[in-house]
């Protein structure tokens, strides 16, 4: 079974420190625990990982997610260097259950990219250092399927047709051109989408439409032709009409308001 550990990412973290470790040179084990920050690795070698006395086999690509206040014992094959940040995590928003050890498969290369420009940035330039400790820990997030709590990982098919419609609102979408891009039938995308949503793909794309129109509403200044536009619905009594019926109120009023 996956040793998993739950993340909460929906604040920014506080990287303590940012640096690279170099170990095996003076011994082959190291027993340790943080007691207040979380640990996270990026290996660039082989060896053994104990945490919590689960056992793991580290290779290059390997990346680890540590919980405060959890042993881990490393048992070294040699000379071995990984990219760390010590950290604290918010406490705010659901946790997603993430490996404590996973491989980062393809995405190695730009996962140490974004540490290794986390750690030009730090300590002189926190900002920059905080964003890409965060971006880094979401792509650690999004490597496996989420685990336990009840959390699914949407359809390819779904996950598919909900970014081609983010990307095309300002266009007609067919729910047939859909399906075709994201490789399943028309009828095979209705049933996932309403399993993976509750909605229908031309509700989902309504709906989408309309929190769009009324950010742009109440946030821009661009005019309302040009937000009707924007949202793939240029005919202007056929946006009142929409706004009237899914946000109860004509362009002009959510504007006012």
């Amino acid at each position: 079974m996956v040793q998993t550990v739950p993340v909460r990412l929906d604040e920014p973290p506080e990287p303590v420190a940012i640096g690279i470790g170099v170990h095996g040179t003076d011994g082959q084990v190291d027993d340790f625990l943080l007691p207040d920050l979380w640990q996270f690795h990026l290996y660039d070698y082989t060896a053994d990982l104990t945490v919590g006395g689960t056992g793991h086999v580290l290779r290059p690509g390997s990346v680890s997610l540590v919980p405060p206040g959890t042993p881990v014992r490393y048992r070294y094959r040699g000379r071995s260097e990984h990219l760390y940040v010590h950290l604290r995590l918010g406490s705010g928003g659901d946790p997603r259950d993430v490996p404590a050890v996973q491989h980062a498969g393809a995405q190695t290369v730009a996962l140490e990219g974004q540490l290794r420009q986390a750690l030009a940035a730090w300590p002189h330039t926190r900002g920059r250092a905080v964003a890409e400790v965060w971006a880094a820990l979401w792509r650690v997030a999004g490597l496996a399927p989420p685990q336990g709590r009840g959390a699914r990982a949407p359809h390819p098919a779904v996950a598919a047709a909900v970014e081609l419609i983010e990307q095309r609102l300002a266009q007609p979408l067919a729910v047939s051109e859909i399906a075709k891009e994201a490789g399943v039938s028309h009828n095979h995308l209705t049933r996932l989408f309403r399993t993976a949503t509750g909605q229908t793909v031309v509700g989902y794309v309504r709906a989408r439409r309309m929190e769009r129109a009324r950010h742009l509403l109440r946030a821009s200044t661009l005019s309302i032709p040009a937000i009707a536009a924007t949202v793939g619905i240029p005919d202007l009594q056929a946006f009142n009409k929409a706004c009237r019926r899914e946000l109860g109120a004509s362009p002009r009023a959510i504007r006012g308001a």
